[in-house]
């Protein structure tokens, strides 16, 4: 891991402080979905990291399934604006409360294109919980429920969050060094993950 944190320019969020806020989230969501037929629907690959520590915060029944959504690709560090479904939901939603779990909320464009989706399929309810919220990136309006941390406009990896597939299994959410994109090829400036 010595390798990957060499190409972090500073640490953003510490384990610490990832555990602590997790820790209040799940305490929150319980307390709002007590005796409520609640499942969490993680959106892969950033959020499985942020999921696995919250479900475990989380002390009222729920379910979880997953969603694969692609905004992004390669080498690319922002989001293309094209987004498709690569791997949708096993189980219906229908009647059921959902929350949408996802790493980072950055432009809004991806999670208004999820949430546009799953309304669709008419759950009970629909709400978004994110560990990272960048709103000065925001180009689409979104409600969000429940938030972990506000960010600055800086590009993020660690806990999840990527580049190229690398720096998820980070303990921390850090800036990545912008050589480590800008000389890579990145076809734009940092937004997010």
């Amino acid at each position: 891991m010595a390798d990957l944190e060499k190409d972090i320019a500073k640490i953003l969020i510490t384990r610490e402080q990832l555990n602590t806020r997790i820790a209040e989230l799940g305490e929150t969501i319980s307390r709002d979905y007590a005796g409520k037929n609640l499942i969490l629907v993680c959106v892969l690959k950033g959020g499985v990291l942020f999921l696995s520590d919250l479900v475990r915060a989380i002390h009222v029944p729920h379910a979880i399934d997953f969603m694969a959504i692609s905004s992004y690709g390669g080498t690319r560090v922002e989001s293309s604006g094209v987004v498709r479904i690569l791997m949708d939901l096993n189980v219906s939603i229908e009647g059921r409360n959902v929350m949408i779990v996802e790493d980072i909320i950055d432009t809004g464009r991806t999670l208004t294109y999820i949430t546009e989706n799953l309304r669709t399929r008419n759950p009970a309810s629909l709400k978004i919980c994110t560990l990272l919220n960048k709103p000065s990136r925001r180009e689409v309006n979104v409600e969000l429920d429940y938030v972990g941390f506000d960010i600055p406009n800086e590009f993020v990896v660690g806990y999840g969050l990527d580049y190229n597939e690398l720096y998820r299994n980070l303990p921390f959410v850090g800036v990545l060094k912008p050589e480590m994109y800008v000389n890579a090829g990145a076809e734009h400036e940092p937004s997010g993950s």
